[in-house]
């Protein structure tokens, strides 16, 4: 997950990627963690900023992500 559309350039220079096109849209944070981690289908976290020096990660676990999709949460029926 990126904040804009440089911090995505950046993560992709640091692959080694930046000749290539990515896309980029723009998903509100409370949907990602709400909506789409859960749709994953497995515990997983989000990364912020991945290249930037302001870089953060949310890990898999309740309160942060849905109690379903959290590491520490309550397994779906």
């Amino acid at each position: 997950m990126f904040s804009d559309e440089e911090a995505l350039g950046r993560f992709a220079e640091a692959r080694g990627e930046g000749d290539r096109e990515w896309t980029y849209r723009r998903v509100v944070g409370a949907r990602l963690l709400d909506e789409v981690v859960p749709a994953v289908g497995f515990p997983c976290g989000v990364a912020w900023n991945a290249a930037g020096p302001d870089g953060m990660t949310f890990p898999p676990l309740r309160g942060i992500v849905p109690d379903a999709a959290a590491l520490d949460g309550e397994v779906a029926a």
